[in-house]
């Protein structure tokens, strides 16, 4: 079933210039809603979900006391043919030497059979949508896009202010179970090494000065005010730069949507890390670092920019050390 809002935001979106060009009819590693409508016939939707069952809800929409206009408050439903991708099945525990980490990138025949289930098809370009409403569920989607590039997909973009966004202006939005037909996408490669980092990359560039170290996460972390359970100490990496989430995207109506290029490579400048050199993101468990990578790399077109998947989860687990923890008492 098929359903429309009114019109909420008939602005049109301002391309963002983005200075990586993409293979074939995608513009750009970003595409906006305006675009994505003129060209579904041409893509592969797939959203990004941490909860699937706001796939086949209605969405919520509050009315305004003033204006008497509807507001999107809760994303539900999914652009019409779109796939799903659950994010619960996109990372999973790994061996790394003799440690279980968690929240690791899938090895690669498991992650093409799992992308391969959810209906993923080879040789179509991928459109990513993210829920939209905050930079935490964007990252989920750009994750996935680091984890589609780390595998050899190179031809996919991810929809700017993601669903949150496309029900706003009040596009067609469907409630129809996921078509999980079609799966045939097959990995092409492995870049592990060329898009990742180890712990024993994150040790020797933080010896040698070879990468710049960028810690994600929110402030009160990097100084060691608080921490996720699983990690095991407080502070942050040596000599590591911090490129908050703060910093990643803007409040655009219902949603959140990306800066220009030109406001990445100042923040990242103003931050003390050059997005042009080689660079390391990590945040807690390899989630938020996927949105520092995504610009320095998909939008600024570094090529020495890599995430540090098992991150501080890893690191601590293998008792390696933080600092700049502040005392607690």
């Amino acid at each position: 079933m098929i359903k429309h809002f009114s019109q909420l935001s008939a602005a049109a979106i301002a391309a963002l210039g983005l200075s990586v060009a993409h293979a074939g009819i995608l513009p750009g590693p970003v595409v906006d809603t305006q675009w994505l409508a003129s060209n579904l016939d041409k893509v592969q939707v797939i959203e990004v979900r941490g909860d699937i069952k706001s796939f086949v809800k209605a969405p919520e929409f509050d009315t305004d006391a003033k204006t008497g206009k509807k507001v999107l408050a809760e994303v539900g439903g999914h652009i019409p043919g779109s796939k799903l991708i659950d994010m619960k099945t996109m990372r999973v525990e790994r061996m790394v030497g003799d440690q279980k980490v968690k929240y690791m990138i899938p090895e690669q025949a498991d992650f093409q059979k799992r992308v391969q289930a959810e209906g993923v098809e080879a040789s179509k370009p991928i459109v990513l949508v993210p829920v939209g409403m905050e930079g935490t569920d964007v990252d989920d989607a750009l994750r996935v896009y680091w984890q589609f590039k780390v595998y050899g997909e190179d031809n996919m973009a991810v929809l700017d202010g993601g669903m949150a966004t496309w029900l706003a202006e009040g596009r067609a939005f469907s409630q129809a179970p996921a078509d999980t037909a079609g799966g045939t996408w097959v990995a092409k490669a492995d870049r592990s090494q060329e898009y990742g980092a180890t712990s024993d990359d994150v040790a020797k560039a933080m010896a040698n000065k070879s990468a710049t170290l960028v810690d994600t996460r929110d402030i009160a972390s990097y100084q060691g005010l608080k921490k996720r359970d699983y990690v095991f100490g407080y502070g942050h990496l040596d000599g590591s730069k911090l490129y908050s989430i703060d910093l990643m995207f803007k409040s655009s109506g219902a949603g959140v949507k990306m800066l220009s290029p030109n406001t990445y490579r100042a923040l990242m400048t103003a931050q003390g890390v050059d997005p042009s050199a080689a660079l390391i993101s990590y945040c807690n468990s390899g989630h938020l670092s996927s949105g520092p990578w995504f610009v320095a790399s998909e939008i600024l077109g570094n090529k020495n920019a890599k995430l540090y998947d098992g991150s501080l989860h890893e690191w601590t687990l293998e008792k390696r050390q933080l600092v700049g923890a502040v005392p607690l008492q």
